[in-house]
Order: structure tokens, then sequence, then C-alpha cells
């Protein structure tokens, strides 16, 4: 599934599509805390485009407020990387930058990610709007998946999503991409079916990821090692990792 066929399976109405570039200068502003990030945002981006707004208005779905966050519209954007871009690091920038929650196509070269964010109000600085844990990614054209990114892609339409308000429909989504994520792992594509049930598997994605991590480190310096002492001691470290990985899998 490229970027195009991605926008398309959204099914948004006419009314909220907007299609305007947005300068990196505004993203230089807003979402660059470093040198370096600036730095990356002028060489690395292609182009970044506001494709649609959905708020009551263009959607007919009511705002959100809580003690937490406030959903007054969801931003569509597309971001173009130039090859050699970081593209996680970028993304993560640019959900940073915009004040609303975002949905996020990101295409570099023949690659398309689709990440969502969820936001809040700092907890330090009164008016600051931050993420509320990790932009949630899923890479796009995974042959292995791919009978799950068919089924992904024929319900991501606006039109299948809870439509209670902002939030919800914005959680629609985020289950959507989990469901994918979690069916990278175990096969199988299944829509979480609450908000806990949700927030449990994004934990587990999130540890499934670093016991990988942690299994290749270790795997890799018992591929170095000559003294048996240390092998056994390895060998029972990547056992215990092992066991660790199979636990969460059955949580996802």
């Amino acid at each position: 599934m490229n970027s195009l066929d991605l926008i398309a399976a959204l099914a948004l109405p006419d009314g909220a599509l907007v299609d305007r570039r947005v300068p990196k200068t505004l993203l230089i502003e807003n979402g660059a805390p470093t040198a370096r990030d600036r730095r990356r945002i002028r060489e690395e981006v292609e182009e970044l485009r506001w494709l649609a707004a959905l708020k009551p208005t263009t959607v007919g779905v009511a705002a959100y407020r809580d003690a937490e966050r406030e959903y007054l519209e969801i931003a569509v954007l597309q971001l173009t990387l130039r090859t050699g871009a970081r593209a996680a690091r970028i993304t993560e920038l640019v959900h940073r930058a915009v004040p609303y929650p975002v949905l996020l196509t990101a295409r570099q070269g023949d690659a398309t990610q689709l990440s969502l964010a969820h936001k809040r109000w700092s907890q330090g600085e009164t008016g600051k709007i931050v993420l509320d844990g990790s932009v949630v990614a899923v890479d796009l054209g995974n042959a292995a998946a791919v009978d799950a990114e068919t089924v992904f892609r024929d319900a991501l339409a606006l039109t299948r999503q809870p439509r209670a308000s902002l939030h919800a429909l914005y959680q629609g989504w985020m289950n959507l991409l989990l469901a994918l994520r979690v069916a990278d792992v175990t096969g199988t594509f299944v829509v979480p079916g609450s908000g806990d049930e949700a927030a449990d598997r994004a934990a587990a994605l999130l540890e499934y990821g670093r016991l990988k991590s942690r299994i290749a480190e270790v795997s890799a310096e018992g591929a170095g090692e000559t003294q048996v002492r240390r092998l056994a001691d390895i060998n029972l470290e990547l056992h215990r990792l092992r066991n660790d990985l199979d636990a969460v899998r059955a949580r996802l």
C-alpha cells in the first residue's frame, strides 16, 4: 500500500480537504528543540502537506474535552522524506510540532509509513500540549503481512470509525494501527475491544521490541565469546529472554 492508496482508503469528505503545503520554517519554529533537529528538517524533509482538517464542521463528529486533553481537530498530514533521512526522529518532530492530534503519512522512496500519537496538556507548562505516550507507527507494504494489510486498508475509512467524539475517532484509527503491528508478530489481525486492551497491547509491543533488541545484542556477544563459562551465562540469559518474549507475545 503506497501513500496515495492510504489516503484514498481514509475516504475523507471533500469538505475536510485542505491540501496546502506547510513551510519548513513553521516546523522548525514549533517542533525542533535542537540545532541538530533544525538542520535535519532543512536537509532531510522534502515536503510536508496539510491534507485535511477533521473537525465538527467538516466531518460531523463532536469535539472532545476533559481534564487531560482537548481535541478540537484532527490534522491529516503527508510527509515526504529525502533518501537517507532519519524517518523516526522527523516523524516524532512533526507530531510534536502540531497542537492537534495528527494522522501522518510519511513516504521515503518506495516506503510508506502511517503514524499517530495522542496529545495531552503539559503537567509542567500551562497551555502547552505534549505527546501522551509514544508515537505509534506502522510500515506498510510488508509482504509478510499482506493479508492483514488488506483488512487494515478496508477498515480505515472515516465512516467506519467510532463517531462519539474526535478522541474516539482518533482512538479508532490508533486501534487499527496497533492491530496491524500485532499482526506482524502473531499473524492475526484483531482490533482491540477497549481502550484498556489497546493500552496493554501498546505496552506489550514496546516490551516485545525491547526484548528482541536485547536478544540480538546478547546473541552477538555469544558469537564472539570463547570462554566456556561466559558462553554458558550467555546461553542462560538467552533462554530467559526468549521465555520472556514468549510471555509478551501471548499478551498480544
